[in-house]
């Protein structure tokens, strides 16, 4: 009897081993149909490419709306670069038109920066003489960076950036000294445009300083802003000045001028 019952707990135990064996070796399988269902609602890697991250900023109208449109640019190449975003700013407003110019339309060229020994796309446009050769960017970003690899990478621009990098005055003279531009009045134009829109708090904040010890422009009432149609002739005689005077007060060359562009209608001390 014993002997039974010791035969048949034997037996017991070998078959409950060779179940719970089966338990822990036991493979789940996931059926076809579920497997290719879960490769199919798999989302996908949509991370953008790099070269589709860089948009081009939608350009606002008028001097303000350009600044408002390319100052976090202008600064970056600042960081970058050491090239006061001020002067950047100014060099754009004045070369481009405020944005408004044929090259800046038909190529984001907004230095008017020539072909030179350029390798990328190109337009072709009159300037100093019929049909000359400028850059062409994808995006007016390039145009900001290639026109600060322009000035670091020419030696008679060398001495600029050993100047404080909020030293706008001295950029925009040492521009002319060393042959930027042919216009004796450019460093004027330059301080004019960077005085009248304060442009100079945009070098402040990438220096990181709150408060600027220039010599600020105050509001005055001296100034007009162009509208859509207006002629130097016609904002001259609305203030009982001549056109000569109004270009005077302005460092204006020629007649033209571009809706939203600021005068000033009285002298305009700069204080330098």
């Amino acid at each position: 009897m014993i002997r039974r019952i010791t035969l048949l707990l034997l037996i017991g135990f070998v078959l409950g081993s060779c179940g719970s064996s089966k338990r822990t070796t036991r493979k789940v399988v996931t059926p076809k149909k579920e497997r290719e269902e879960r490769v199919i609602t798999q989302p996908k890697d949509e991370t953008p490419k790099e070269e589709e991250k860089v948009v081009n900023p939608v350009p606002k109208t008028g001097v303000e709306g350009y600044i408002e449109t390319y100052v976090e640019i202008a600064q970056e190449e600042m960081r970058q670069y050491g090239i006061p975003a001020s002067i950047t700013l100014a060099q754009g407003i004045l070369e481009s038109g405020a944005g408004n110019g044929e090259l800046v339309r038909k190529a984001n060229n907004h230095f008017g920066i020539k072909c030179h020994d350029w390798k990328g796309a190109r337009v072709y446009h009159d300037d100093d003489e019929k049909g000359e050769c400028f850059r062409k960017y994808n995006l007016a970003k390039f145009s900001f960076r290639d026109h600060s690899l322009f000035l670091t990478n020419r030696g008679r621009y060398s001495s600029l950036f050993k100047l404080p990098k909020d030293d706008y005055k001295g950029w925009a003279k040492g521009l002319k000294a060393a042959g930027y531009a042919t216009d004796r009045k450019y460093p004027d134009k330059l301080i004019s445009l960077i005085e009248r829109y304060k442009l100079y708090q945009y070098d402040g904040e990438v220096l990181g300083k709150e408060k600027r010890d220039y010599k600020k422009v105050t509001d005055r009432k001296n100034q007009h802003t162009v509208v859509k149609g207006e002629t130097l002739y016609r904002i001259a005689k609305k203030y009982k000045i001549t056109v000569d005077d109004l270009k005077k007060f302005n460092g204006l060359e020629s007649n033209e001028i571009f809706e939203g562009q600021v005068l000033y209608v009285e002298p305009f001390d700069r204080g330098y």
